[in-house]
């Protein structure tokens, strides 16, 4: 009984001091209730917003990758494959070095001056388009996301080489027998990934969110 009773002061006391400190919150301090949520509200929104870019980080660090691995790529080719084709597969793969001065997989060749500055305009237009699209894309969306990624790195690649040669480096062959496809490189490649992927999302997204929307206008028009 008496440890209970020595006890009670502590536990009014304690009471007291937060009734205190709520009424000095309340009263001489009235910018606290406000500042408080306030603040939480703020770590809230900061917290998504570095991960959004931390997410987005990865993504145009593997792009830089994809970057890097086709310029070093050409310089090898330029080095070796330029006097020397190499069969890693027969009837199937070759490597054999071509100079493109078109567009993408040796087409439109015949251009000249005009034609090499136009397609480097174009290529630098379209990198810009796919990085805002890329920014603008939300955080939970992988697919758009990494198709961005594989374009972006696939046009700044061939980008690089008609700023800096001219043409853009050819080097991958394939062929199935007789036929023969269109000499490319590791740009070209992640570009036509890239485009699929998004090919893809355009086609069944549109086709999913159709459905999802059928429920909703039928519940709005029982109403």
């Amino acid at each position: 009984m008496a440890g209970a009773r020595t006890s009670r002061p502590h536990v009014r006391g304690v009471a007291s001091h937060q009734l205190n400190c709520r009424t000095r919150k309340g009263k001489a301090f009235p910018h606290c209730d406000a500042a408080e949520p306030q603040n939480m509200s703020n770590r809230k929104t900061v917290l998504p917003l570095k991960n959004r870019l931390a997410w987005r980080l990865g993504y145009l660090l593997a792009a830089l990758g994809i970057y890097l691995t086709d310029q070093a790529s050409k310089a090898w080719a330029v080095r070796r494959v330029r006097f020397e084709d190499f069969t890693i597969i027969r009837g199937v793969l070759d490597l054999a070095y071509a100079e493109n001065r078109g567009i993408a997989f040796g087409q439109l060749q015949e251009g000249g001056a005009f034609g090499r500055w136009f397609f480097v305009i174009l290529a630098a237009a379209a990198a810009i388009a796919v990085l805002f699209y890329f920014l603008r894309t939300p955080r939970n969306d992988d697919r758009i996301l990494g198709a961005c990624a594989l374009l972006l790195a696939g046009i700044l690649g061939n980008l690089t080489d008609r700023v800096r040669l001219g043409f853009v480096i050819d080097f991958i062959l394939l062929h199935a027998g007789q036929y023969h496809w269109p000499t490319f490189n590791v740009a070209d490649a992640s570009i036509s990934i890239g485009a699929l992927l998004l090919a893809y999302d355009l086609i069944f997204a549109s086709r999913k969110s159709a459905p999802d929307a059928q429920p909703k206008h039928q519940l709005t028009t029982d109403n």
